[in-house]
Order: C-alpha cells, then structure tokens, then sequence
C-alpha cells in the first residue's frame, strides 16, 4: 500500500493527497510547487511575452487567448479525471471531432437546437464509455484501448462525411463558439462551467474520493469496498462528455464539421493536466492546476504567433514543454518517495 495512503474503519476509503508537514521535505516541496510553483511560472511566461511582444497585453489579445484556451482546458478538465486514476486517454481529440460531426448533422437535419448539443455530449460521453469498458471489464491497457480509439473514430469522423468538411454557416449554436456574455466569451462560460461541475465532483463527493483512491493504490481501493470498474467507466465517460462539449464549441466557431477537427489536441491536453500538478502515476493532482497549465500552453502558443515564429518551430517548443512537463511529474514522484 502507498505509504501516505490513509485508512480507518470510519473511512476505509484510501486518502492519497498529501499535506504539508506531513511527509518529508522532498514531499513538501512537491506540494508546494503544485499549488505556487505553476502560477509562478505562469506569471513569468506572461511577463516574458508582454517584453518580447507589446501587444501580448491588449484587451483583443487577452480575449483571443481566453477563447483559445477554452477548448484545451474543457479537454484537460476531462483528462485529469482519467489521469488521477493512473489511466490516460489518447482518443480525446477524436471524440471531439465525432461529436462535433455529429452534433452539426443533427442541427442541420432540423434536429432542435438543444438536441443537438446534448447529442454531442452523448456521443462523447459513449465513445468514451466504450472505453472504459474494455479499460475496466476486459482489463486491457488504457494506452493501447485509447490509441485504437483515436484511429478508429477518426476514420468514423471522415466518413460521416465523406472525407469533406460540411459547412453550416446558420448553425443553430454558433453562438457557443463566437458569442460571448457580459463581453466575456461564450467558450469561456462554458469552460468556468465545465471545471465548477468537475471541481464538485472531485473535491465534494464520494466519487472523487474514489477517483483518488484508485489512482493511489487500485488494490488498496478494491479491498476498501470501492467498485472500481465502476469508477473507470464513470471517469472515461466524463473525458468523453467534456471531448464531447469542445468539440460543440470548436464546431461553433468554425460554423461547419471537419473531420480533421481535434488532431493532435490530446498532446495539448496532457500537457496542461501534467503542468498543472495532476501526476501520471495517478492519485494526486488538482483540477484548477489542470486550467493553470491549460492557460499557460495558450498564453505560450499565442505569444509564438505573436513573435511571428514559424509553425514547425512552434511544435519543436511544444513537444519541449511537454518532455519538461513529464519530467517535472517524474521528479516531484522521486521527491516524494525520498523525501
């Protein structure tokens, strides 16, 4: 069992989350990086882009960054439930493009406006229910299960369209993707939604608390009771549903279904949720971290574009920030384990 995990007969469910002074000084420096050091790193990135490029601070600039991010950190938030029982789902980028493609069929059938945003969140919150069964019922690594799935469904996109994009320049929730409430962004509302719901699941139920049990010590969480099939299914369905709302808004604000829609966005998403503090190795991570690190990848591609510097560089950077983002996730698990 995981050293800091916690049992008692009134609580048999494992408690994972470590708080200062209660481990060593290596622990302590992990908690406190998670919680400080990704703001701070944040702060000086914005610091650094509003020198190297003056307009970085304007008001039309700080909007477009807000709108950007939007689709990454819903994505993220998704991940993270996923990530914090030591799974990953790699399909997350597809899922938006299915359910975009579906939701756009839907409204331009005739299908009312409301209907057809729910049946692109059930469509991704089925796709990702699929796997969670085979990750849960049959057992089978999530890595291989979400990579399967990343291929098929992007195939299953291009052919509800034939391979080519359908415009729907009157669609009926554009307004998801381009409007915007009291000057703030439309994508914006429903990402503040979007973390609000998934910050009450985890930090103000039962299920959290199982989410973190199983992502800290699954067999420990077995024997105290926890059906954990059930929390893998119900975790999976989450990053599908939140696949499922991003790619409502990247379809709004294309006004059209792409097939391409979402490629390589699971890159983007992982980051942010290993940026924010959420460890790979399960049961530890924050949500509100995962939107730390989702703005900072936005804050840090919009300021590349604002430099003006090439595409193939910009992902040449990003793959960086990635490779330092698992690397920071594999230093703070040494900390903790020798500190």
């Amino acid at each position: 069992m995981n050293p800091n995990t916690v049992t008692t007969p009134d609580n048999p469910i494992p408690d994972t989350r470590v708080e200062p002074g209660t481990a060593g000084r290596g622990a302590a420096i992990a908690y406190w990086w998670d919680r400080v050091g990704i703001f701070a790193v944040l702060l000086l990135l914005i610091a650094l882009m509003a020198v190297l490029a003056p307009n970085f601070l304007s008001v039309d600039n700080a909007i477009n960054v807000a709108r950007s991010v939007s689709i990454n950190a819903i994505l993220a938030a998704g991940l993270t439930v996923v990530i914090l029982t030591a799974g990953i789902d790699l399909s997350v980028g597809s899922i938006l493009a299915v359910a975009g493609v579906g939701s756009v069929l839907l409204a331009v059938d005739g299908v009312p406006t409301p209907l057809a945003l729910l049946g692109g969140i059930l469509i991704g919150a089925l796709c990702g229910a699929l796997n969670g069964v085979f990750v849960a019922w049959l057992a089978l690594p999530a890595f291989i299960v979400t990579l399967g799935s990343m291929t098929y469904l992007r195939g299953l996109a291009y052919s509800l369209l034939d391979g080519q994009p359908l415009v729907a320049s009157d669609l009926g929730f554009r307004g998801i993707g381009n409007g915007s409430v009291a000057g703030i962004p439309q994508p914006v509302v429903v990402m503040i939604v979007v973390y609000a719901i998934f910050w009450f699941l985890l930090e103000r139920t039962r299920f959290g608390r199982h989410v973190y049990a199983v992502g800290g010590n699954m067999e420990a969480a077995r024997l105290a009771g926890i059906n954990v099939k059930r929390v893998l299914l119900y975790t999976y369905m989450l990053a599908g549903a939140a696949a499922g709302v991003a790619g409502l808004i990247f379809s709004a604000r294309v006004l059209s279904a792409q097939p391409t829609a979402g490629e390589g966005y699971e890159l983007d998403a992982i980051a942010a949720v290993v940026l924010g503090g959420t460890s790979l190795a399960g049961g530890r991570g924050r949500i509100f971290g995962t939107l730390v690190g989702a703005v900072i990848i936005g804050v840090l591609s919009n300021g590349l574009i604002l430099l003006d510097v090439p595409f193939f560089y910009q992902l040449v950077i990003k793959g960086v920030v990635i490779i330092i983002a698992i690397a920071l996730d594999s230093l703070k698990r040494f900390s903790r384990a020798s500190g």
